[in-house]
This record gives C-alpha cells, structure tokens and sequence, in this order.
C-alpha cells in the first residue's frame, strides 16, 4: 500500500500491546469470557455477555475500570476494593483478579508469539533509528513482551502498573500516551500511535499524535476511523510492503 503515511518520518511511535503486537487481545477474550459468562450466571445478570461488550467496555481499559464499567452496563454496582482482594471477593479488584488469574495460567500454558508484520515494522524502525515504545493498559505487559521475546526492543514501557503508581487516568483519556511520549522526550504531535482498539484510539486522538494507526483486528475499520484513527489497517505489515 504506497499510499501509508512513512512511519519513519516520525520522532517516535508508540505501540498498544495486545492485538497490535501481540495476539494477547485474544487471551483477553477468553479470559474475561470465561469469568463475565460465570458470573453472569451466577448473578443472574442479563443480557449476556457477548464479545460486543469486550470491545465496548473492557478493551484498552486498566483492567478495574473495564470491570466496573461493564457491571455499570447491566446497572450493577459493587464495592470497589482494593489491588490486593482475592479473586474470589465480589468486589471490583476481586472480579478483575479473577480474569488475572485465567489470564495468567493461558498464556504461560501457551505461550505468545508476536504478529510477524509488526516485528517486519519494528526492524524498520529500528533500522531508521526512530525511537518505539509500548504503552499498555495491562498490567502484565512487561511479562507478555518477555514471554513473546520483545521486551528488549522498547525502552520505554508504559503500563497499568505505572498507570496506577502515578494517579494516570484509563484509556480513552489521552494520559497514557502523553506520559510515553514524554519519556522519551518527544512531542505528541511528532508521534505516531499505533492501537486496535477504540478506547486507544480515542486516547491517542484526544492527546494529540501526529498520527494515529487503526489496527483492525476485529473491531471494524469503520468504528476505528470514527473514533478517530487516521489511517486503518489488518496488519502492520501494510506499511513495510
């Protein structure tokens, strides 16, 4: 596709984690399906859960506030907690543990590999010099670029646990990308952002970047543009081809 924007023009880009890097948006998935479908039942909760209701509410978002905002969707609101609750605690930490712990025995029984097209993007990159970072709603981001064996490209990783340590408010509010951007000492609006999801594209429209990527891995290209994807793409390797 000659028509791609060069990323390489950019002082930087900043790369969402799952499902742009990393088919991690798929354990996700399962994962919250898993435990929301559970719980659901259990609760007597309707309508049910369905896919929709990951990419409307929990997609992108630090992993509590994707948990009250899905329980706010069905008029149900509980205690908020706190990070150490036990998964089994109905409360909004103790639900987003839960998912934590479904999420954690996946993907250290499988494993994960990176998207082939976007290691093609980050050699080019790295060949042009151009500084990359993660910025992740997650807070296990750093143990998925391990295990996908990519932690070492990115000097910069901004995660749900930063996120919590600095008061930073949850994707779509611009917070997180800003903050990336600052650590590596550039300006949004010289930054490309990378993100599949609409929660992150909607936080990177908000702060500002130079451009913003739409990667559509399940969401709809047009709902990503709407939210404010510039261009929009089924793989990064669109732009090394």
């Amino acid at each position: 596709m000659t028509d791609l924007p060069d990323l390489t023009t950019f002082d930087a880009v900043l790369f969402d984690l799952d499902g742009v890097l990393t088919p991690t948006a798929e354990v996700h998935m399962h994962a919250w399906r898993t435990m929301f479908q559970e719980l659901f039942a259990a609760w007597g909760l309707t309508p049910e859960y369905t896919d929709r209701d990951y990419f409307e509410y929990l997609d992108g978002k630090k992993r509590y506030d994707g948990v009250a905002s899905l329980l706010r969707s069905r008029d149900v609101e509980v205690p908020w907690g706190n990070p150490a609750d036990d998964p089994l605690a109905d409360t909004v930490c103790g639900i987003g543990n839960r998912k934590n712990a479904v999420f954690e025995r996946v993907l250290r029984a499988d494993g994960i590999a990176p998207y082939p097209g976007s290691i093609r993007l980050l050699d080019r990159l790295a060949a042009a010099g151009t500084p990359v970072a993660v910025v992740s709603s997650s807070k296990n981001a750093v143990e998925v670029l391990e295990v996908a064996g990519i932690r070492g490209r990115f000097p910069v990783v901004m995660d749900g646990v930063i996120a919590e340590r600095d008061g930073l408010a949850s994707k779509p509010a611009p917070d997180v990308f800003v903050a990336a951007a600052r650590m590596l000492g550039v300006a949004p609006a010289r930054c490309a952002a990378v993100e599949d999801a609409l929660s992150g594209v909607r936080s990177a429209a908000a702060g500002g970047f130079g451009l913003v990527v739409g990667v559509d891995r399940g969401v709809g290209p047009g709902e990503l543009a709407d939210a404010g994807a510039d261009v929009v793409v089924d793989d990064l390797a669109a732009f090394v081809d």
